[in-house]
């Protein structure tokens, strides 16, 4: 492809150790049954691709039917767990785009095989009453972000930079978490305002914490957030295996999207920790809720599900956006070929599968 993709001398977070959800080891094909690690680009499990992509697949055989056993490995963000599929300590990731472009630039072999969250997430937010109203009133304001090596904290230094402002100079950005550890920090003062994704506001509304959103710019619109990667090399060896990820992974989103509260009970069995001690009935309602707001921004905007045909589909005016974002956040300043980073070769195998039989199985789901 002829267009060019502007990068950055970004230095890769080291990979933390890897802390397996359920299990974690990686493999290939010997015959038998592939193995596959999924590396989940955070520290908590929550409902999104954890339960949507991952949980979904398990539980209803498509990974089976593809012939692979998958599991899920955890790291401190998309920068962590680019470098472990890169490394090999995992093997299949859904990481930040743009931490993705800046891992190629320094040589990590991986690529971009497919979308997953596809409609912008992220969104400031601030305490009603407060005085935060745009970008340009962060200056001298502390902003939570996840932690400095997601996703999370590009996108706080590309909205500072949209209010004519510096990250680090004139805003200073703070690891907050996710969940009540965030929400702690911005009723404490800790923090003026939160950068997270919509899922994560979903979680805290619903434990009563009221927010009020800042408007995104218009920089941030068809910008790519997660994307499934994974390590040129092990892609080289036998295609086949992340074809039938990618097929499994987009049966369980369709799946998710359709039957929701079933997904989300599947997720419980899998995840037994997302519920915290609680019962499913005091949770089921709100984390629903929080999975539904996940969905929106990994699933089409239009349409029904049955007529959702082209999962994973990344236009390259998307790259073109997406490399603008990463550039004004700091994390690229040259240039590669987006045929570096993007190997869609897969996504026409991806999506045959048949649509009415996965909504079929999700309408008629029962525990």
């Amino acid at each position: 492809m002829s267009l060019r993709i502007r990068a950055s001398a970004l230095v890769l977070a080291a990979v933390t150790p890897l802390l397996a959800a359920c299990g974690g080891s990686s493999g290939g094909s010997d015959g038998g049954t592939d193995e596959l690690t999924f590396v989940i680009a955070s520290t908590v499990i929550g409902p999104k691709e954890e339960v949507a992509v991952f949980a979904v697949a398990q539980e209803m055989g498509y990974f089976e039917e593809e012939g692979i056993t998958v599991k899920t490995a955890n790291s401190d963000g998309s920068v962590a767990a680019v470098q472990a599929v890169g490394t090999g300590k995992g093997d299949i990731t859904a990481a930040d785009t743009g931490s993705i472009l800046a891992a190629v630039e320094k040589n990590v072999g991986v690529t971009a095989i497919g979308g997953l969250v596809q409609n912008w997430p992220w969104q400031m937010a601030t305490l009603p009453g407060s005085d935060i109203k745009s970008a340009a009133d962060l200056d001298g304001k502390k902003v939570g972000v996840i932690s400095l090596a997601s996703g999370s904290a590009p996108y706080a230094r590309a909205f500072i930079k949209s209010g004519g402002l510096e990250p680090d100079a004139d805003v200073q950005l703070l690891p907050v978490g996710v969940g009540a550890q965030a929400a702690t920090a911005l009723t404490n003062g800790d923090v003026d305002v939160l950068a997270l994704y919509s899922q994560a506001y979903a979680v805290i509304e619903n434990e009563g914490t009221e927010l009020a959103y800042l408007d995104n710019p218009d920089i941030f619109d068809g910008i790519r957030s997660l994307s499934f990667t994974v390590g040129k090399d092990a892609l080289k060896e036998d295609e086949e295996v992340f074809e039938g990820f990618l097929r499994a992974a987009y049966k369980a989103m369709l799946f998710s999207a359709e039957n929701p509260e079933a997904a989300m009970r599947i997720g419980y069995e899998v995840f037994p920790a997302i519920l915290g001690g609680e019962s499913v009935d005091n949770r089921l309602a709100n984390d629903v809720r929080s999975l539904e707001a996940w969905l929106a921004t990994g699933t089409p905007t239009t349409g029904e599900p049955a007529s959702w045909t082209d999962w994973g589909a990344i236009p390259d005016a998307d790259w073109q956006k997406t490399q603008d974002y990463t550039l004004e956040a700091g994390q690229i300043t040259g240039e590669v070929e987006l045929d570096e980073v993007w190997t869609p070769s897969l996504l026409e195998g991806a999506n045959d599968f048949d649509a009415a039989e996965v909504i079929e199985q999700a309408d008629g789901w029962t525990e």
